[in-house]
């Protein structure tokens, strides 16, 4: 029998934390996509998979949340990178939080990082770097501290404290395998420098996230692969999720997004194929990474006591551009205006342009995304569960032994920092640097890893006034501006059957919950926080983030 956590704690594991951006809850072959993904899959094949686990339906957010183990505007990243002249939504990560990696250090490990920071209002080299990788706890970082950017020279790219230059990069420069190539090389390098200390490595990849980006030796493995259309292919993934466990019999399949016609009724099918056949790509790119990162550590001997935890940071993105394509303007922060060899890049979901090539920049947008959250509703924005159910794998060779496994218990991003310092027998600091730290709110998921219950109380999410409370079998969710819904997730996860009506007294007793916590967390009506946006917008209009795409709306 292998030994149980605690027994490591004279033997501190190493700790890989990779996530990935903008993916769906059942892309990856594992959970039931179509997508090549062998390299996650031997990952659950080995490990487990927990099925109920949560993010918190939006990049910046999510990424505050699995960094501190506190709830995002507890952070100062209420709502993403910009200051709103309102305590939470500062735009960067504040001096009453600390990182997975400041708490860490404290415990003997050494700290790197390989991505997507998105936690800093500044990313310019010239600004502050308070809140910048290497002055929020990790020795080295290598990434960009940006939202999104162009794959083949991204903006933000920085090494540490600093910047890159992208004339410097080599020909054949590919975001993804950069992220995945340096995460390999920490790991060697810890390995033949630091031995004696165990390592935490956060791996944040932007795939999948806009543009739709991926080399074509990748697009052409997926040709035709999408042919049937987002109608049949939810319903064929369903299949595989139900035979596979991942959903109960009993969960319906919810309807096809409102806003959009049957596959058969559908134009431009070649470039809608092409949309998907892209994202598909930039998924098996990242995958193929992830295999080259447990190669090294299998190359080093650290495999069997590193444990290496996989998500998603929302759930998939239905934001549409303009179908008008035009070229970037010069200070949009996510991309470039020309590729390297001087042709201009063009912006916009146009039927008439297919994307994939570094002179494109489009979204896969709000049919696809559909398909990714099957059988889920709503998208990354969104707290029901298309928003925020994230596909999680745990694997670590010395200590779990049920591979192949689903737990199906319920946990949240806030768990992750707990379940960090527990393996690692880390206290969690209350004063950092002369400040106070705001309290722990994760529970560790180390239980839930032999099959046994870490015992959450509740669940609680807000983003842009949406807003979800989980209890027990109950969850209470609300689209803003609308009502509260009440689902029983036992009987109906993919929430088609709100039973508020029938249960007033359930709705009351979550309503509260979710008032305490808001007060408690400090979460401000959005209607306030949309106006100092709204204000922040027209004072400056070089102010642009992912908030300024389009996306779907419903009535």
């Amino acid at each position: 029998m292998k030994p149980k956590v605690g027994d490591f704690r004279m033997n501190q594991p190493n700790i890989l934390l990779i996530m990935n951006d903008d993916m769906g809850y059942s892309d990856i072959g594992c959970f039931g996509g179509e997508v090549r993904t062998p390299n996650l899959d031997q990952l659950a094949d080995n490990g487990v998979r927990l099925t109920q686990f949560y993010n918190t339906a939006r990049c910046c957010p999510t990424r505050a949340s699995i960094l501190t183990g506190l709830h995002p505007h507890q952070t100062g990243i209420g709502w993403m990178t910009a200051d709103l002249d309102e305590d939470g939504y500062r735009g960067d990560l504040n001096d009453t939080c600390v990182t997975i990696a400041e708490a860490l250090k404290l415990a003997g490990y050494a700290t790197y990082m390989s991505g997507k920071w998105h936690v800093s209002r500044n990313q310019s080299p010239n600004g502050s770097k308070h809140s910048w990788p290497c002055q929020r706890g990790f020795d080295h970082y290598f990434g960009i501290l940006g939202g999104a950017a162009n794959y083949w020279q991204p903006s933000s790219l920085t090494r540490d404290n600093e910047p890159i230059d992208l004339t410097s990069l080599p020909e054949n420069f590919f975001l993804t395998d950069a992220i995945s190539d340096e995460a390999g090389n920490y790991i060697r390098g810890h390995a033949e420098n630091n031995s004696d200390a165990p390592f935490f490595l956060y791996t944040a990849y932007s795939a999948p996230h806009w543009p739709l980006h991926a080399p074509e030796e990748d697009i052409s493995q997926y040709q035709g692969r999408f042919a049937a259309g987002w109608d049949r292919l939810r319903e064929e993934r369903l299949e595989r999720m139900r035979t596979m466990g991942i959903v109960d019999e009993s969960w319906p399949l919810t309807e096809r997004d409102w806003s959009q016609t049957p596959w058969d009724d559908a134009s431009d099918k070649a470039w809608q194929e092409r949309r998907m056949e892209v994202y598909a790509a930039q998924i098996d790119r990242m995958d193929q990474g992830i295999g080259r990162i447990v190669a090294a550590l299998e190359e080093t001997n650290q495999i069997e006591n590193t444990l290496i935890l996989f998500l998603a940071d929302n759930g998939a993105c239905a934001e549409e551009f303009s179908p008008k394509a035009k070229p970037l303007p010069s200070d949009y922060p996510a991309g470039t205006t020309h590729t390297r060899d001087g042709r201009t890049i063009l912006r916009g979901n146009d039927p008439s342009i297919m994307p994939g090539s570094e002179e494109t920049y489009q979204s896969y947008g709000v049919p696809w995304a559909n398909l990714s959250n099957t059988p889920f509703r709503e998208y990354k924005h969104w707290v029901h569960e298309g928003g925020i159910a994230t596909p999680l794998i745990a694997h670590w060779p010395s200590v779990i032994d049920q591979g192949g496994a689903l737990r199906h218990q319920p946990g949240q991003l806030t768990d992750i920092m707990a379940t960090c310092l527990d393996v690692a027998g880390a206290d969690y600091p209350t004063q950092l640097n002369g400040n106070d730290i705001v309290p722990l709110e994760g529970t560790s998921l180390a239980p839930i890893f032999h099959g046994q219950h870490n015992h959450k109380e509740a669940l609680i999410w807000e983003h842009e006034g949406n807003k979800a409370v989980r209890q027990g079998q109950w969850k209470l969710v609300s689209k803003y501006p609308s009502d509260w819904e009440l689902y029983d997730l036992v009987a109906n996860r993919t929430e088609t059957n709100n039973v508020a009506a029938q249960h007033p007294d359930v709705v009351e007793e979550l309503s509260t919950i979710y008032d305490a916590w808001a007060e408690r967390c400090g979460v401000k009506p959005w209607d306030l926080i949309a106006e100092r946006l709204r204000i922040r917008r027209e004072k400056s209009s070089n102010t642009r983030d992912e908030g300024a795409i389009d996306r779907r709306e419903s009535t």
